[in-house]
């Protein structure tokens, strides 16, 4: 008789794609089904938890807290677990050789690219995602080599959502702000001698459709050192923006309201640095010979009924002088050879999980959660539900899976190995981990981060030998 995938005598094996917030909370659900199951965990880089490390602006070391309850999940089912760091599906191993040694692929690697303006003038000098700047003060590996012109008396931030006001506060902060963050020292450096005096954050709709959230707007106006200018003539609302934020499942935006309408009556006091919020203004055209220099807008007015309103240009034109851009209008996934995409979405096409072929049928054995399932949208713990179904939807298929041939992780781990890759596992992250912690201990961090690959591997395999 056949053993059962999850029995006792057969653990049902799953390979996540992605060891950031959504991969480690596929990882948990499959633990917490008190099933017999093995998981190993896939990450490109040498470092796990994705966002959680490298997109969290590092002045909110609260939200990255949640770090230890990952740990948690792979530190508590050591036994069922394996993380394989700085392994980049479909480039250091395919698909199709994955599913030689696991029954289930989770694909949960989140949203690795980002939108662009599609205007004149945004590949200028100067002109930067967004992502490229989190990246770039957060450490990231494939960001650490990228420069910002910080001599530049002004910057604009397109873009209403908590990702730009990050970008606008990190610009804004004293170093004194700064200096108890985990921001990496390269950046805090650069950052000390920053000559940007103006930084403008502008977005193409209104006040009652920001996307930002309250206490992230309201913790621009508490920054020791900035003022913020904030034109009550953009707070004046249309019918249906005012029905929308009238409604009791918007709360956001009625609370939003409050903190610009606050924000709005302070009157700046001469302060080293400006934040200036504009609203219904759409960039045009980024205007440079080599280097941006200015940016010109069209002026905008909402039309439509309450939650269908959209953005119509009024003929008027604005132009703001600016040496540097960031462009934050949202990230978008990037597929993996041989995984079905939808490229106008962004993402993985699915069904409650399960990914489905051109025909919208499921494909045995593949799975997706967070952002590359639903599209880069919600908050960490969003992350946490989205996973749940994933995982309730494999498990409710676990009789229609094809059993992998090869059961046995260490001889994925030899073949990895033979190939020539330096496999970080769980046990060498800690290693850097703890290392991180001492190192940032001894300036009054909470962490200095390894920025590159090749010094991590160097530091496991030097502790490795000790």
């Amino acid at each position: 008789m056949t053993s059962t995938l999850g029995s006792e005598d057969k653990a049902l094996r799953v390979a996540i794609i992605g060891g950031g917030p959504s991969g480690f909370y596929a990882a948990d659900s499959l633990f917490k089904s008190q099933l017999n199951i093995n998981v190993d965990i896939f990450e490109k880089l040498p470092t796990p938890y994705g966002l959680l490390r490298g997109g969290i602006a590092p002045d909110h070391q609260k939200m990255k807290s949640v770090a230890s309850y990952y740990e948690r999940v792979a530190v508590k089912n050591e036994d069922h677990f394996n993380y394989f760091g700085n392994i980049e599906v479909g480039k250091d191993i395919t698909i199709q050789e994955l599913q030689t040694y696991y029954d289930a692929l989770i694909f949960s690697y989140g949203s690795e690219s980002d939108k662009s303006l599609g205007i004149q003038g945004e590949d200028l000098q100067g002109s930067h995602s967004a992502r490229e700047f989190v990246g770039w003060y957060n450490g990231h590996p494939e960001y650490t080599e990228l420069n910002f012109d910080l001599s530049q008396d002004s910057a604009v931030v397109i873009g209403l959502g908590n990702v730009a006001i990050d970008v606008v506060r990190i610009l804004a902060k004293t170093p004194k702000e700064l200096a108890s963050s985990d921001i990496v020292s390269y950046a805090q450096d650069a950052l000390k001698d920053s000559q940007v005096k103006n930084i403008h954050m502008i977005g193409r709709r209104g006040p009652a459709q920001a996307a930002f959230t309250r206490l992230e707007i309201q913790e621009l106006g508490e920054l020791e050192d900035c003022d913020i200018v904030v034109h009550k003539k953009d707070l004046k609302l249309t019918e249906a923006s005012i029905t929308e934020s009238e409604d009791p499942k918007n709360s956001k935006a009625k609370k939003n309201l409050e903190i610009l309408y606050n924000l709005s009556e302070k009157t700046p006091v001469g302060k080293s640095k400006t934040i200036h919020i504009h609203f219904f203004k759409s960039p045009k055209v980024i205007k440079g010979e080599k280097m941006v220099e200015s940016i010109d807008f069209d002026r905008n007015k909402l039309i439509g009924e309450p939650f269908k309103q959209k953005v119509a240009p009024t003929g008027i034109e604005e132009t703001i002088d600016c040496g540097l851009v960031f462009r934050s209008i949202g990230y978008k996934g990037t597929p993996i050879a041989g995984v079905p995409f939808d490229e106008k979405a962004g993402i993985i096409p699915n069904k409650k999980g399960a990914v489905i072929s051109e025909d919208h049928k499921p494909i045995t054995g593949l799975f997706t959660s967070g952002w590359i399932k639903r599209g880069p949208s919600g908050v960490l713990g969003t992350n946490k539900s989205c996973s749940q179904e994933t995982v309730e939807t494999l498990l409710n298929t676990l009789n229609n899976l094809s059993e992998a041939p090869n059961r046995d992780s260490d001889d994925l781990l030899e073949e990895l190995s033979n190939k020539g890759l330096d496999v970080v596992n769980f046990l060498d992250w800690k290693r850097l981990d703890s290392e991180e912690v001492l190192r940032g201990s001894q300036i009054g961090k909470p962490r200095e981060k390894f920025t590159s690959i090749k010094d991590m591997i160097k530091f496991i395999g030097a502790t490795c030998l000790v």
